[in-house]
């Protein structure tokens, strides 16, 4: 455990008190490594957002056994507080409760606390060891930005004198998932004003991965036109948009290594080229599709460097989430692949998609049960967290909002509708993210938990059917300000004639949410013959349509702020031999079942290749048993596409924010947030 861990655990020694209440401001327990270090020691930790929803939770799991001296659920329960004002907390639990303070004003007093809290959660450890090392007397703002940013993000502004210092020094905080914060942007680019970089965006290119990404995107069209290139009219983001392509010196070596990297990984796209010229650089190569094996070469190269650099066993769920769109976009750019080169490379996907999933099975084991209570100021880490980020951004001035889950969604295939819409519609950019679904990864769970903002055991009624839907979110809203009918709902959404009626209840001036499912993905994997590249077929036939396209446009044209996200992902798998259990299982998947009981669980037959994980959040009756792998409980033999279990493509699925327009480019205040 790190130094920054050991001083805020050692607020909290063992068998001093069953219920503690912790005057966090700063939200310094809702840290990963805080959380594991806590739950090692029997301690849960629960925030306390309503006194209805916290009773219930502190009566149910933890003081009924408590009063019968029974262990329950954890030793200790930490009421984690945020306000400003304990009154606020009901007053038996204050009389109960042992206290504790923690802020970062008393853990950093020489530093400027407006200026620390700005900085995430991930960043404390760093900057606590620092502290200790280096900061002997009081340091005021500048100062402090100064010391974040030459010991947290390694760079000095005053030492960026050249482009290729700065584009290295960008790329290399986007590339390591690190980019500025915008107070810190925005102090770099105040000190490079008068510089030969002033012209720069530097604030947005720093800050924003989407907003870089796309500059270094149309920047890289017009450097290689340079060269002779001439991009196929058909391919996306060829051709670079006036005012987003910039002279970056990609010939530097420094930028290039860089450079080479994003293009294997999928975070840049290669021109596809229609003219080439002889004596090109060979180093250009490779953001250029010019020939049959290019892409081949690309998913290969792809693939080895992200077999190693998978995430280890401390990683964070923002290493997972990244680990996952890297997956994604290597699988998708593997299902464009002719059969003949998809046949050869099966071998490498497979082998790198098992060691991810292997990792990612430890890694939920050990840091799942953390995952529900982290923050959801920046972006949601879970799907549960999607209705109350979008509260938030009404909150920051986004009015109308609209929220699409395309059911079943894989970020392979959000992938390939991203890059379809990229070539119909010019003005469509899109900021991406990802969050967790709920495990198990069926419908009925996650999706629920999805529009109602809440864990399944609060909802454990309905657990078996979604036709609570529309009730849980209406309420969700209602208990956020809005009323009844500036709310909708609408499902089964997958057709371009459906849209008409759509857009006579959207467009009326009172409706502010809409929350719409679009199932056909879902319905396409679920009648799968030919597996995930089969499906990525149907899909395209699916995009050529315009259903999509169409839909995003008329949501735009009556200002919806438009959100994209799934419930789960899904998988090419394998059968390991039917479960012929008759009612005993009380839910069935083709990658999960679930029981009432210990007992039952255990009545799976051993020659079944299979693993209980119960997980947080569930009901305490209410017990899954997963295909191990990505096995499915089918005829032995048998292959499908399935959802349900803890896979990397059911587990993380997209969180992205749609823009529609090039002046909504992502320098506005939502740009680092996803």
């Amino acid at each position: 455990m790190s130094i920054w861990a050991d001083r805020i655990l050692r607020e909290f020694p063992a068998d001093l008190s069953r219920l503690w209440i912790a005057l966090d401001p700063d939200g310094l327990l809702l840290d990963e490594t805080i959380l594991l270090g806590l739950r090692e020691r029997e301690f849960e930790v629960l925030p306390f957002e309503d006194s209805v929803s916290f009773r219930t939770e502190y009566e149910e799991r933890y003081r009924s056994a408590w009063d019968v001296g029974q262990k329950g659920t954890a030793k200790a329960l930490i009421l984690q507080w945020r306000g400003a004002d304990i009154n606020s907390i009901p007053w038996d639990y204050i009389r109960a409760a042992r206290q504790v303070s923690l802020s970062l004003a008393d853990l950093f007093p020489n530093l400027n606390y407006g200026v620390v809290r700005k900085l995430e959660s991930e960043h404390h450890e760093g900057l606590f060891q620092a502290y200790q090392k280096h900061v002997t007397q009081l340091l005021g703002e500048a100062e402090t930005k100064n010391f974040v940013l030459t010991h947290i993000f390694r760079l000095s502004p005053y030492l960026l004198n050249r482009p290729e210092d700065f584009w290295r020094e960008a790329l290399r905080l986007h590339y390591r998932g690190a980019g500025l914060p915008s107070l810190f942007a925005d102090h770099v680019a105040t000190v490079l004003r008068d510089t030969s970089l002033g012209s720069l965006p530097i604030s947005e290119l720093l800050a924003s991965k989407p907003f870089m990404l796309r500059a270094i995107q149309e920047s890289w069209a017009r450097f290689v036109a340079k060269y002779g290139v001439e991009p196929d009219a058909r391919g996306r983001d060829q051709v670079p948009v006036e005012g987003h392509a910039y002279d970056v010196p990609f010939d530097h070596p420094d930028v290039r290594v860089i450079i080479d990297t994003m293009f294997f990984e999928g975070a840049l796209q290669p021109i596809e080229a229609s003219v080439r010229p002889e004596h090109l650089p060979d180093w250009i190569q490779v953001g250029l599709i010019d020939d049959p094996q290019a892409l081949a070469h690309l998913v290969s190269e792809g693939a080895k460097r992200n077999a190693a650099s998978l995430p280890s066993e401390g990683a964070s769920h923002r290493d997972w989430v990244e680990t996952a769109r890297r997956l994604g976009e290597l699988i998708y750019r593997f299902n464009e692949l002719k059969a003949a080169d998809a046949d050869n490379l099966q071998g490498q996907l497979q082998s790198l998609q098992r060691e991810a999933d292997a990792r990612l099975k430890d890694w939920v084991l050990q840091h799942f049960a953390d995952l529900p209570s982290l923050p959801v100021a920046k972006a949601p880490v879970m799907v549960h967290h999607v209705p109350r980020y979008l509260a938030m951004r009404r909150g920051f001035g986004e009015d109308r909002i609209a929220l699409l889950v395309f059911d079943g969604l894989a970020l392979d295939q959000w992938a390939q509708i991203r890059d379809h819409l990229s070539t119909k519609l010019p003005d469509f950019s899109a900021d991406e993210g990802g969050c967790f679904a709920w495990l198990p990864t069926l419908t009925s769970i996650s999706r629920q938990a999805l529009f109602s903002g809440l864990k399944p055991r609060e909802f454990q009624s309905s657990m078996d059917s979604t036709a609570q839907e529309p009730s849980l979110w209406t309420k969700f809203w209602q208990e956020n300000g809005l009323r009844k009918p500036e709310v909708v709902f609408q499902k089964g959404l997958k057709r371009s004639d459906q849209l008409a009626l759509l857009e006579d209840v959207l467009s009326k001036p009172t409706t502010k949410v809409a929350g719409l499912v679009v199932d056909m993905v879902d319905e396409i994997v679920h009648g799968a013959m030919l597996g995930k590249r089969g499906i990525a077929g149907q899909i395209r036939e699916w995009c050529d349509t315009g259903f999509i396209e169409k839909l995003f446009l008329m949501l735009a044209q009556h200002g919806y702020h438009i959100y994209l996200t799934a419930d789960h992902g899904n998988v090419d798998a394998d059968g390991i031999g039917r479960l012929s259990q008759g009612v005993v299982s009380e839910m069935k998947g083709e990658r999960v079942r679930a029981y009432r009981s210990e007992d039952l669980a255990a009545s799976v037959p051993p020659d079944i290749d299979a693993f209980q994980f119960s997980g947080p959040g569930l009901p305490s009756d209410f017990l899954p048993v997963y295909a191990n792998e990505r096995g499915a409980f089918v005829p032995r033999g048998n292959k499908i596409v399935a959802h349900g279990g803890m896979a990397l493509e059911e587990l993380v699925v997209p969180f992205v924010k749609i823009r529609m327009k090039k002046e909504e480019h992502a320098s506005d205040s939502t740009s680092d947030r996803i």
